[in-house]
């Protein structure tokens, strides 16, 4: 198992029990406890969990909005390969919002090879989109919230609302048939609800895991968006809600994780 593998592992762990044992994590991932040590040394380091005697805790509580370290190690196959099955449905020369959060960082990073004028909701995001000899990028302005540097504020939204954007690339924190779509941040959530009224169509663009959970805030009903793009782990009575109410559902195959940079095989 690559250590990819690994960290993502012991942080779907965490947020479930909020708590994880070197012993435990030993066992259920089939590695010595010297290499389960260098891991949880490793995510602590990214601010993705906090190392306590015996094994690690979580950072914040379940209700509360996951650190862009944690959610950025998460579901990294899935997110690529979502992003990419969803830049396929842009065709050259559309005007887009981009939004923020790991799953807009890999948008930006499939983006950077199209013709495409965009406005990304996030300074990690137009920082990616900056490297790019072919994306013309429009900024919104605004206030930048600290960690998950996206853009929220009364100026973002005016700017929003002097263009008419084609399409919004859209991410969200969670999605239930009865809570619609949802966020954990109220101030990202307003900004949110004004990219959807300023684009002539929105894609929302999350891995499976985000339905069936509901955040804090409401964005939209279920069936606002035009298409949803995810992985196979959708569940079926989503689905076919979704497909019930007109929404095209989009299914990518996640591709398996690269082997971290310099790795090397268990030793036992």
């Amino acid at each position: 198992m690559q250590a990819q593998e690994r960290h993502e592992a012991i942080l779907e762990v965490l947020l479930v029990e909020g708590r994880v044992e070197i012993a435990a994590l030993r066992e259920r991932l089939g590695v010595s406890e010297m290499t389960i040590r260098r891991d949880l040394a490793a995510l602590e380091k990214d601010g993705a969990l906090r190392r306590v005697h015996g094994g690690a805790s979580r950072v914040l509580s379940g209700s509360y909005e996951p650190p862009f370290a944690v959610r950025s190690r998460l579901h990294q196959g899935a997110k690529a390969a979502i992003a990419q099955l969803a830049v396929e449905q842009i065709p050259d020369g559309e005007t887009l919002i981009v939004d923020g959060g790991s799953t807009g960082l890999a948008l930006a990073t499939v983006l950077g090879g199209r013709v495409v004028t965009a406005c990304p909701l996030s300074l990690r995001v137009a920082n990616a989109l900056s490297a790019s000899p072919t994306v013309r990028m429009l900024l919104p302005g605004g206030f930048v919230r600290p960690d998950e540097q996206s853009f929220v504020g009364e100026p973002v939204i005016r700017s929003l609302g002097d263009h008419v954007f084609d399409t919004y690339l859209m991410t969200i924190s969670g999605a239930t048939p009865t809570a619609g779509l949802t966020e954990w941040n109220s101030d990202d959530a307003a900004v949110k609800r004004a990219a959807m009224a300023n684009a002539k169509r929105a894609i929302v663009v999350c891995d499976s895991s985000k339905f069936g959970e509901a955040a804090f805030t409401k964005i939209a009903p279920l069936s606002a968006p035009d298409i949803v793009v995810t992985d196979t782990g959708l569940p079926q009575d989503v689905h076919s809600w979704l497909t019930d109410a007109g929404v095209t559902v989009l299914v990518a195959d996640a591709a398996p994780l690269p082997p971290a940079s310099g790795s090397e095989p268990e030793r036992a």
